[in-house]
């Protein structure tokens, strides 16, 4: 009858929204991992869970991990591997970031520090910087951005591994809170055993 057959078609329509909708959220739980880094990454005793993975260019891969149940756009802990799949020179990435902290002028935070391993084979930049938004909370970030070259005979390649922890609120006690931690995370950045990363086999953009 007519009724069945409007009743059948509304089912249909529901059935196909719940697929859809099941597809879709599903889709943005679920990131595939383009560098072949384990999942859950566990970092400093805090297991960092794979949020963001994409390729950014021919040879940029960046994947983005944050602890269970924080967001990106409001994280207080990140880390974030962007991986080259070329030669980069080291000492001019290096620069770049200390100059992108130099120039926040209006920054009374900002603060950036620069290390070289005892071998000069590897760079750490770290740095403070704090955002005041018209609408949002106020917050000062630490990074810790490290900077290692790899080179298997046949590939160079470059890695750019960055840990960011943020303290919202109260801009001066959150420095505060954050430069006694600064030691630590250092320490746990210096210490942190690299996994080796591995491009996937992804459909490269033109």
């Amino acid at each position: 009858s007519f009724g069945r057959k409007l009743i059948n078609k509304i089912m249909l329509k529901k059935i196909f929204l719940l697929l859809l909708i099941g597809s879709l959220t599903s889709g943005k739980a679920q990131e595939t991992d383009l560098l072949s880094i384990p999942n859950p990454v566990e970092y400093d005793g805090t297991e960092f869970f794979l949020a963001r993975a994409k390729q950014r260019s021919k040879t940029l891969f960046q994947q983005q991990y944050i602890p269970k149940d924080e967001q990106l756009e409001n994280f207080n802990q990140i880390i974030d591997f962007s991986f080259f799949n070329k030669e980069i020179e080291m000492e001019l990435a290096v620069r770049q970031k200390v100059e992108s902290v130099q120039s926040r002028k209006d920054d009374k935070f900002a603060k950036v520090n620069v290390t070289e391993s005892p071998d000069g084979t590897e760079y750490i930049v770290d740095f403070y910087i704090s955002e005041a938004p018209e609408k949002g909370d106020s917050f000062i970030e630490y990074d810790i951005y490290r900077f290692k070259k790899f080179d298997n005979g046949t590939q160079k390649s470059f890695l750019m591994l960055n840990y960011a922890k943020r303290i919202y609120g109260d801009l001066k006690s959150a420095a505060k809170l954050l430069a006694k931690q600064r030691d630590q995370l250092m320490t746990g950045m210096i210490e942190y055993k690299i996994p080796e990363i591995k491009v996937l086999a992804v459909e490269t953009k033109k």
